[in-house]
């Protein structure tokens, strides 16, 4: 269990600045880097935050959604910009996956950073 002294307020967004949020991470988060398909031409690395501790400031009009493969996870994009700054990931369905390279500062985070085979998820994820 996470004490709110293990919490850091970061915020972040798309480049255009259309989508905007704020939330409570854990300060010393585990995230994976993920190679499958979208994450790996994208870069994403995903830092996982509880639903109940995100607050989406504006831009929810902005979002464009995209699935694939097995349709669970909502991709979400700013319309404008195309960037992705945040989804809901099939892995963690009570989080939020924030894409660590779109915070504002990072500086209040000592992330442990793992890699994740998306490739073969089906396998990967019984490992979560």
């Amino acid at each position: 269990m996470t004490s709110e002294a293990d919490l850091v307020t970061v915020e972040g967004g798309c480049h255009c600045g259309a989508v905007r949020f704020r939330a409570e991470a854990d300060c010393e988060p585990e995230m994976l880097r993920c190679n499958c398909s979208i994450c790996a031409s994208s870069g994403y690395l995903h830092l996982f935050i509880p639903h109940d501790r995100f607050t989406l400031l504006r831009g929810e009009d902005a979002l464009t959604s995209y699935r694939f493969g097995s349709r669970e996870a909502e991709h979400l994009f700013c319309k404008i910009c195309g960037v992705k700054s945040f989804y809901q990931p099939r892995s963690h369905p009570d989080d939020w996956s924030v894409h660590l390279s779109c915070l504002d500062d990072i500086s209040g985070l000592s992330p442990k950073i793992r890699d994740f085979d998306g490739r073969n998820w089906e396998r990967s994820a019984q490992n979560l």
